[in-house]
Formats: C-alpha cells, structure tokens, sequence
C-alpha cells in the first residue's frame, strides 16, 4: 500500500508542480500576453488558502477520503483543461475565474494527500514513511519544471498543460484506493481543542441533526476547532506560523534565481539550474534522513533546517561568480529538504487524529499563500538586483527561525541518579 501511495503521490505532486510553469507557459503561447499568463498563475496560487481549510474539514468527516481526495485531483485536472480549452476563445476574465477554481483543490495534492499517511504505513513505519514522502516533493519540485521545458521545447506550450493532467489522471488510481477511516468510540479531545467543541460526528456514529442547516453548523464548528487546535498548540503553531514565513522567503529564491544567473552568466536560463541544484540537494539531503533512521527532536530540524535555507540564500546573495551560486543553492537544498519533512513530522506528532486533513490543508495553504505574496514582493525586488531579493529572503529565514524559536522550553535533564550517577 504505501509503494502505491508514493507512486500516486509523485505523479500527482509533479503533476501540481507542473501546473503553474504550464498554465504560464500555455497562456504567453496563445495569447502572447505576458500579463494574462502571470494572471492565469496567480489565479491558480491565491485561492489556496480559502480551499485549504474547507478541504481539510470534508477530508475528516469522509468515511474514504481517497475517494474524496480523486475528485479533488479531477476537478483540478479538469479545470487546467478548460482554462486550456478557453485560451483565444472565451475572454481572460473567465479564464482567470476558471483558475481561481481550480486552485481551491490545489492543497489537496499536498496536505490533503499527506494526511492520509498515517492510514498508510501504520504508527511502526510513520517515521520513514514520512521521510519518504517529503522526498516526492523534491522529486516533484525537479521534475515538474524540468518537465515543462521538454514538452514545451518539443511539442508547444499547449502540450505542457495536457501532459500535466495526464499525471494528474494517473495518480486517480491510488486516490481511490487509500484506506478508508474506521471510527471507533470517540477519542478524547485533544489538550489544544476546546472540549466544548465535543466529538466528531462520524466518530461517535451520531448522524447531525438539522438537516444542511445542522450540517453547516458543524461544518463551521470543525473550522473553528482546526483552528483553535493549530493556535492553541504551541508547537503547531510555531511550526505553522514559522515554516509560512520560510515559504514566503523561499519565494525570493524561486524569483531571483533567473535574475542571478543571467547576472553571473549572461543566460537566465542558468537559473533553472540552480532550482535543480536545490532540489536534488534536498532530495540528497531526505535520503540521508531516511537511511539514518528514526529522529527524536523534529523541532531542531524544523529549525536547523530553516537556519541552513537562510544561509545558502546569503550566501547565493554575496556570490560573485556562478560556482559559488551552485554551491549556495546546493547549501539552501540541504535545509529546504529535512526542514519539510521536520514540519510534516511535528504536524503527524501534534495533530489530533479527527482534525489531522485540516491541519496539514490548512498549513498547506498558509504555504502555498506566503509563496505567491513572497513572489509579488520578489519581483520588484530581483529587478532591481537578485541580491536584493535574496538578502530579503534572508531576513524572512531569520524570522522564521526566530518564531521557532520562541517560547520553546529546554527538555528538563533527569537527575543524577537516573542517569547513573554520571
């Protein structure tokens, strides 16, 4: 089951990293509009973080949400087609419209997916299984743009969005074939939610009275809750506040990249290069983690991480010269790969079971958001100079670290005698 739910994850996580660079690349081909392609992606990122929660609730309450999670990756797919389809012939306003639909599912083919983990590999296997699935998003992330430039080069920038919805038709399969919940007696509440919240509907077998108007109360509710719980918990939201901040940082990166290479080489097309370099980094680096074993203290890698990320980015901000570039993007790789699977972990560890889709959407979303406001704020910036962005960046890791950081408490040492007298 879980080579199933990895294959299904990488096709669909390439898929969503292909999405963007295609719906670009498809929208300046047709229409020759570089402001309708940018917009088209624009559409497609903002909606994340209205979807993302309301994902999160209807994954919790689903008795299979494999099933409800293949909808989602239809539904997607089927509105990168449409907006496809429409290019020339429907006016942009709709198209955009069209996008910012689509992108309501967008956190499903991240969170909504590694929500389901547990489900999957069971309590024994949940840590590797983990590090396993952070590296599909490093996977994706080298592939996915990768991708678009071959099929673009080779078959046309319409060619990129269909590709992109056949992966994301081929990961249908193992959507639907996840496990299903089984609800037993209600657990108790966890110590973050507020208990006069009480159980979750479907655990307890009660069928919510009211009828829609019911259902709509509790759908509110289980918002209101997955909230409170990501609030409410410390380290979820240190975590969650903390890797929002990264992601809006790791946005300068993505933007500058192009502007450093043609800066240090006269080709901006060596600045894909060094996105490469940062990927396969990560990938290297949660390859690492994995044959390492288990890891007791995520927290420290959450923040070590972030703190390794930051200085590649200074270090890509003061280079001279294009090796030096590689080496900083090979530096910010080796913290951006363990400090995802760190986060994924501390979200497994902290969340409630019953809330555990809405978390990981809802943080999803949070990510997906700072990155687009993190690109807005980038592009003025790396027409300026790709230092400038990256030194932003920069300040952005620090300040993530420095949320992490703050309030956490140093584990209490056991006295001497339990440690044998040493």
């Amino acid at each position: 089951m879980l080579y199933r739910y990895m294959a299904g994850a990488v096709a669909a996580r390439t898929g969503d990293e292909m999405s963007g660079p295609a719906l670009l690349v498809a929208g300046l081909a047709v229409t020759g509009s570089p402001l309708t392609a940018s917009w088209l992606l624009a559409g497609l990122t903002v909606s994340a973080a209205a979807g993302g929660p309301l994902l999160g609730v209807l994954l919790d309450r689903a008795r299979r949400p494999g099933r409800l999670l293949a909808c989602c990756l239809l539904g997607y797919a089927s509105g990168l087609l449409l907006v496809l389809y429409g290019l020339g012939r429907v006016p942009d306003a709709a198209l955009i419209g069209v996008a910012v639909v689509a992108g309501l599912l967008g956190p499903a083919l991240t969170g909504g997916w590694t929500a389901q983990l547990p489900r999957v590999a069971g309590p024994e296997r949940l840590s590797r299984a983990n590090t396993l699935d952070s590296m599909s998003y490093n996977v994706a992330g080298l592939a996915g743009p990768a991708v678009v430039g071959v099929v673009a080069s080779a078959g046309g920038g319409t060619m990129t969005v269909l590709v992109c919805a056949g992966l994301l038709a081929a990961a249908l399969p193992a959507a639907w074939s996840l496990p299903p919940v089984r609800f037993g007696p209600a657990a108790p509440a966890h110590p973050a939610a507020p208990a006069a919240l009480g159980a979750h509907p479907a655990a307890s077998g009660s069928p919510v009275e009211g009828g829609a108007a019911g259902r709509g109360r509790a759908v509110r509710a289980e918002l209101v809750e997955g909230f409170a719980v990501i609030w409410r918990n410390a380290p979820l939201r240190r975590a969650t506040a903390g890797s929002a901040l990264s992601c809006c940082g790791l946005a300068m990166l993505v933007v500058s990249a192009p502007v450093l290479g043609a800066e240090l080489t006269g080709e901006s097309g060596h600045g894909a290069l060094l996105l490469a370099v940062t990927a396969a980094s990560g990938l290297a680096a949660n390859a690492v983690l994995a044959a390492w074993g288990r890891v007791r203290r995520w927290d420290r890698v959450l923040i070590w991480g972030t703190a390794v990320l930051g200085g590649g980015m200074a270090l890509a901000a003061g280079a001279g010269a294009f090796w030096a570039a590689v080496l900083a993007a090979a530096v910010a790789g080796a913290g951006e790969g363990p400090q995802l699977t760190a986060l994924f972990s501390v979200r497994h560890r902290e969340a409630p079971a019953r809330l555990r889709s809405q978390v990981f959407t809802t943080g999803a979303s949070l990510k997906i958001t700072s990155f687009a406001i993190g690109s807005a704020l980038a592009g003025p910036l790396a027409a300026y100079s790709a230092s400038s962005a990256l030194v932003a960046g920069t300040v952005l890791q620090a300040a993530a670290v420095a949320v992490l950081t703050a309030g956490r408490r140093a584990p209490a040492r056991a006295p001497r005698s339990a440690r044998g007298g040493r």
